[in-house]
Order: structure tokens, then sequence, then C-alpha cells
């Protein structure tokens, strides 16, 4: 969906060619708010279904947006960077605005690009804590129409290639040893004896530096005589993941640490049970023995226990998986999300009016 720049209020950029939870987060958000403020993306790689325009105008903007300034909201390093620039170096009339997941203390140039930036959102408290400027938290939302209860599960299955029959068990995103895959796969092994009719599906992007990572990984199953039970399969090429969450019965979230993560999240919010470690923002969103289980990270002999009972217990599989969606429905559309960042662009917009600075301290 092409727009013109001229009539963009506010920049939402995804400047990564690789499909990330980053990338999710632009997706779902940039159409949601397009219904209340003139906002679009741009990026080397975006659905065709999202307001946007072409990377290569990105230089050619004009100096002053239809309301005065406009808002340029970025949510990694280069997308600050690129802000920078067209403020300080090309003298567009920008406010600057950052998201932050990470929680851990970033380093010099992040926090140098940071204090650069008019006003900085938090995804959590957690990561407010770590960024030492101010900073307003907004937890991420869903989208829960997108990411709903499929009606023909038999179906989708069947349209993934996966067993329409099997207790499926998933493990998405990308695969690395950060993500815990490993962890996810330790439990199957042991787990998938137990289970004659249950089956673990790891989908998820591979970089080059993680191949090694992702070759030990499907050796260890092939030694376990798992590899048809157990399978890696490569990213899904499309710009959402909900399928894989709606054709699963059981979501394990292993994380070793995470900034936000949005998969357990987007699963609950199909109707699935989670199994999540304690990173992230995984404490806010899991409620512990009512939408799923939450462990220990690291801590292979919890993981497997919280997944075993969920596999050996279909009523109680099936009572967290309603719950589960009641509480992303209740609590966490993304609509609210949407409306919270909303705020922030529009009292930049109007302090750019006023003459106003900003954020201070920032």
């Amino acid at each position: 969906m092409q727009v013109s720049t001229d009539t963009i209020d506010v920049i939402a950029p995804n400047l990564k060619r690789r499909y990330s939870g980053v990338s999710s987060t632009v997706f779902r958000l940039v159409p949601v708010q397009a219904e209340k403020i003139a906002i679009a993306t741009t990026g080397p790689v975006l659905p065709d279904d999202i307001p946007q325009f072409p990377l290569s105008k990105l230089l050619f903007l004009s100096r002053s947006g239809p309301s005065g300034y406009r808002v340029w909201h970025a949510r990694r390093n280069i997308e600050m960077l690129a802000g920078v620039l067209l403020k300080f170096v090309l003298c567009k009339r920008l406010k600057l605005v950052f998201t932050s997941a990470a929680q851990r203390r970033r380093g010099e140039y992040s926090r140098w690009l940071i204090r650069r930036m008019d006003a900085v959102i938090a995804a959590s408290g957690k990561a407010k804590s770590y960024l030492g400027v101010p900073a307003t938290v907004v937890l991420h939302g869903i989208d829960t129409e997108a990411f709903a209860p499929h009606a023909d599960r038999t179906a989708l299955r069947t349209k993934l290639g996966l067993d329409p029959d099997a207790l499926i068990v998933g493990c998405f995103g990308r695969i690395r040893e950060q993500k815990g895959t490993d962890i996810f796969v330790d439990a199957m092994i042991a787990l998938l004896p137990r289970h004659p009719s249950a089956q673990g599906v790891i989908m998820g992007g591979v970089t080059r530096d993680q191949q090694a990572f992702v070759d030990g990984l499907k050796s260890k199953i092939d030694a376990a005589g798992l590899g048809d039970r157990l399978r890696i399969l490569p990213e899904d090429n499309g710009f959402t993941i909900a399928p894989w969450f709606q054709a699963s019965d059981i979501y394990v979230a292993p994380q070793r640490w995470e900034g936000f993560g949005l998969t357990p999240l987007e699963a609950m919010s199909c109707g699935v049970a989670v199994v999540a470690t304690r990173v992230g923002a995984f404490e806010d969103l899991v409620v512990p023995d009512e939408t799923g289980f939450l462990v220990p990270p690291e801590d292979l002999a919890q993981l497997t226990a919280a997944t075993d009972k969920l596999m050996s217990d279909t009523t109680l599989r099936h009572a967290m998986a309603k719950a589960a969606r009641r509480k992303v429905v209740e609590q966490h559309q993304i609509e609210h999300e949407a409306d919270a960042i909303i705020a922030i662009y529009r009292r930049l917009i109007s302090e750019g009016k006023n003459g106003g600075t900003g954020v201070s301290g920032v």
C-alpha cells in the first residue's frame, strides 16, 4: 500500500531485510495506528498490505511534514542512526523516538544514540531499568483477530505439512543458543518416547553463524532416533507466524534471555497453553497454573516436567488454552499498545509546533 511521503506525520522504519520480532512489531502496529494517525513504514522488505513508501525516497523527504514536525520511530540502532542523520545532518524537522526491549546495559554507541532521542519507550519495566534515561513503559499487544484459534486445524495442519492427528509441541522463532532451542530439543528427546502420538516442531530463521549449532541439534535428534518426530523446519517465508501457533497444542519458549519476547503472547492469543522461562516479559504475560507454566531459565528438569504435565493432561491443556486466549483478549490487545504510542507521537508533534524540545533529560 504505497503512500506519499508528503502526507505522512510518522515514519516507523524497518531497515532490516531478515524478518524478526522487531519486524513483526512494525508490521502489526502500523496498520492499526494508520486508522488514527498518518503513519507509514519504509525498508528493504515489507508486506504489500501496510502503508509504506520506497526506501529510495527517504533522502528526498521534504523538510517538514503536513503537521510541521514528523516523528521517526526507531527500534534498532541502525534506525536510530538514520534518524539522527536525517535530523541533524540533512536538517529534517523530525522528532526521534526509540523503543527498547533489551534487558541489559547497552554499549556506549547505543547509549550515545539513545541520548539523541526526543522520547524513549521501554517494552517492559525491566527494559526501562537498563536505559538510564526517562522512558515510558508500553507493553506489546497482539492482533487478536490475526492471532486467534483456527476454525479447521486439520486443514491447517495438512497445509503446513504437519500430522493432523499428532499432539504438536512447538518452538518457533530464531534458532540459536540464546533462544534455548537446544534445551527444547533435550526436553523433547526425553518426552517423545513417553508420548507416542506427540511430535515436536522447531521452525525459524538460522543465521550463518548459527548453522553449526543447528547442525549439532539435528545430529542429536538423529542419534536419538527421532528424526521423523522432532523436526527442524526452515523459516516460513510469510510475514506472519500465526498459522504455526494455530496448529500447535503446546508452545514452549525456552529462552536463556530475551528482550520482550512476543511468541508466548502470540501462542496464547491462538488458544495455546504455554511453558516459558522467567526471562524478558514472560512473567508479565503467562499466569502460572492458569495460562501455562513458568520455569527458571536453563532448568531442563523443570521445563521437561512442565511440558510433560501439559502433554499428559488433555483437560488441563484445554483449560489453560481457553484461559490464555481470554487473558490476551482482555489485557493485551494491540489497540492498547497502538493508542499509547500514538499519544506520544501527538505530544511530540505538538511540542514541535510550540517550539518544545521533547523529553528533557533524554
